[in-house]
């Protein structure tokens, strides 16, 4: 009798498990917005010689520059260069970017006529289409700016 007393336990022993089950289906239909992205370019100026002689016009020795700005773009003073001994070596770079105009009276919708501009139209849904029926995913691709994003999960889980 000793003999079959594991056995019995084992007989006797109820198994349990809990078994979850899920299914979903889904569609995403997106129309893009109308954008636009404006990176305004800012003023700069650089000079830089040796053996040369400089002048603004009116002042010898002048550099040139940036003055002060109106509507984001900064007053600028040329200068005019000359070799200073004849027959030494001499070099001279001079750059200079004007900035972009800040805008004053832009209503709204509008952007202003900067030197780095991203722009796309707004997307429209004509034939965008998505249905889920059953589980059964339907999609139709729209014109631009658009994206559909079908999806089908099934999850099951054992404890």
């Amino acid at each position: 009798m000793k003999r079959f007393i594991p056995f019995l336990f084992l007989l006797s022993a109820p198994a349990y498990a809990d078994i979850t089950s899920s299914i979903s289906s889904s569609v995403k239909l997106e129309v893009s917005a109308a954008a636009t992205a404006a990176d305004r370019i800012g003023n700069s100026y650089s000079v830089s010689g040796t053996g040369v002689n400089t002048t603004d016009g009116t002042t010898a020795g002048s550099i040139g520059g940036l003055g002060a700005a109106t509507n984001g773009v900064n007053a600028y003073t040329p200068i005019t260069a000359s070799q200073l001994t004849d027959g030494e070596s001499f070099n001279y770079t001079v750059s200079h970017t004007t900035g972009d105009t800040i805008g004053t009276s832009l209503t709204t919708g509008e952007v202003s006529a900067f030197g780095d501009l991203t722009s796309t139209s707004g997307g429209t849904a004509t034939n965008l289409a998505g249905t889920v029926d059953n589980h059964v995913l339907t999609i139709t691709a729209g014109s631009q700016g658009t994206s559909a994003t079908g999806q089908y999960v099934t999850t099951v889980t054992v404890d």
